[in-house]
């Protein structure tokens, strides 16, 4: 299957805008399809008002944004695409007939996915040329930011298009979940379901109202949730013989008739207290209002799980790592060429001002500037050797100093370029000098002298670095000076 550089979308929609948002962040084209043109603005204000929150997702060093293009022919769009998402409303004929339709224009290495919630793959698979690259990819709203997304395949589906589809959703930071085999409503919606039609039992016998029942999974479950899923927790509840005792203490309670395995009728009545009380909950606050603070505090418990690399915070922490690397990588052909011919200083980072880095003034905020220098320093730290591996054997350089000097102001969506010298090291001490500049007229914009120790994580204490680090920047202290 094919590198992807271009994803197609076969349908828009609160679904299709998140993919786009998504994809666009990280850096990948995206050619967006839909029968209806009055979409496309629809469309744009999605990834717009997602941007937002993508924006403070990671500060690893990101590539440059995908480009977005829209068009009502569906046959451009497969011609253009190197994976295309379909996402159509949940109706299995119509779906049939648009996959079967895209798949006889898109190249046969061309995945196609569909976000379908609930259809089988087999079904969808019916009519299709090349009906082997088809599997459903089920992700969750907000897309953009929940890393989940389900990988089922059908009776024909290939090894190598769920493979190929796994890569690429890890490339743009999702969590792929593959699931052993088809069944009607895949895995999570089926739980989901489980606990809505509780609710809607409880609300239409009056038990309690929309706003009681998110606040029993607010202030409890859910908290645990978020880290851990249903069955650790309950492996936690047996204590210390686990999910054995929990089963044979709780086991019994399953047979109690405490749960309806049927919904109630969605009676005028019904849906008229569901809406009264959602209404109730969201106090006058319109939906792209609830869209903001939803965003935000996704955004903020991915940070903190991060720390603890669990759950989504672990699906960040890779992407961020992969995100890193692929600076270095960028980095690295530059620095070897200096090395081995004594090329002066190294141009290590290409990147731009993000409008979130904006300030009151207009121009980039300081706390960006380091953040900048630091990629620069992280790539050149790479290259020597230092990296995630280095840093589990408990071994790191800390800044000790960071001296920056401004000169010229950077404004929004600004190319910038960073170029990088060691100025000094030794066994225990790295000393480097930065300087940034506009990439449209070469101004130098800001420079940094920042001096590195080498420290011994668990002993707290400056410590000597390995030898092959030592010798990799003494060579880079040799061809930058």
């Amino acid at each position: 299957m094919r590198q992807v550089r271009t994803l197609g979308l076969l349908g828009t929609g609160v679904i299709g805008g998140g993919w786009a948002a998504r994809a666009l962040h990280f850096g990948i084209d995206v050619v967006a399809a839909d029968v209806k043109p009055e979409m496309e603005e629809w469309l744009r204000g999605a990834v717009a008002n997602a941007e937002r929150a993508l924006a403070r997702l990671t500060f690893a060093p990101l590539p440059p944004k995908g480009r977005l293009s829209f068009t009502t022919d569906t046959h451009a769009m497969a011609r253009q695409a190197d994976f295309i998402q379909e996402n159509i409303p949940e109706q299995l004929e119509l779906k049939q007939r648009m996959l079967a339709d895209v798949s006889r224009h898109a190249a046969a290495d061309v995945v196609i996915a569909s976000s379908t919630s609930g259809l089988m793959p087999s079904d969808l698979q019916r009519d299709m040329v090349a009906p082997e690259r088809l599997l459903v990819a089920h992700p969750f709203n907000p897309v953009y930011l929940l890393p989940l997304v389900e990988l089922v395949g059908g009776r024909e589906t290939s090894t190598a298009a769920l493979d190929a589809a796994s890569r690429f959703f890890s490339y743009i930071g999702m969590h792929p979940l593959r699931v052993r085999r088809e069944v009607p409503g895949h895995l999570t919606d089926r739980l989901q379901e489980a606990l809505w039609r509780e609710i809607l039992h409880l609300v239409n016998d009056d038990v309690a109202t929309t706003g009681e029942l998110d606040d029993s999974i607010v202030y409890g479950p859910g908290l645990r949730w978020a880290g851990m899923g249903t069955n650790l927790i309950y492996h936690l509840a047996g204590g210390e013989t686990g999910m054995r005792h929990m089963l044979r203490q709780f086991g019994p309670c399953l047979k109690w008739p405490w749960t309806k395995l049927e919904a109630p009728e969605l009676t005028e009545a019904l849906i008229d207290k569901m809406v009264a009380g959602t209404q109730a909950q969201a106090a006058g606050r319109s939906i792209r209002e609830l869209e903001r603070l939803r965003d935000d505090y996704l955004v903020a418990i991915q940070q903190v799980l991060r720390e603890y690399n669990i759950g989504a915070g672990a699906t960040l922490r890779a992407l961020e790592e992969r995100l890193y690397e692929s600076a270095a990588a960028a980095a690295r052909p530059g620095i070897a060429a200096a090395t081995s011919e004594g090329g002066g200083p190294l141009r290590l980072i290409e990147t731009h001002v993000r409008p979130e880095w904006i300030d009151y003034n207009g121009h980039m905020t300081d706390s960006r500037y380091l953040q900048v220098f630091g990629d620069a320093t992280d790539a050149l730290f790479r290259y020597a050797g230092i990296d995630d591996a280095y840093r589990r054997t408990g071994r790191a350089l800390y800044t000790a100093e960071s001296h920056v000097v401004h000169k010229a102001e950077a404004r929004s969506q600004e190319r910038l370029y960073v170029m990088s010298r060691v100025l000094e090291v030794d066994e225990k001490r790295v000393r480097l000098f930065h300087s940034m500049h506009r990439t449209r007229d070469e101004t130098l914009v800001a420079s940094a002298e920042q001096l590195y120790l080498h420290v011994s994580t668990e002993a707290g204490k400056v410590v000597p670095m390995d030898a092959a680090v030592h010798t990799r920047l003494s060579a880079l202290q040799a061809a930058t000076r």
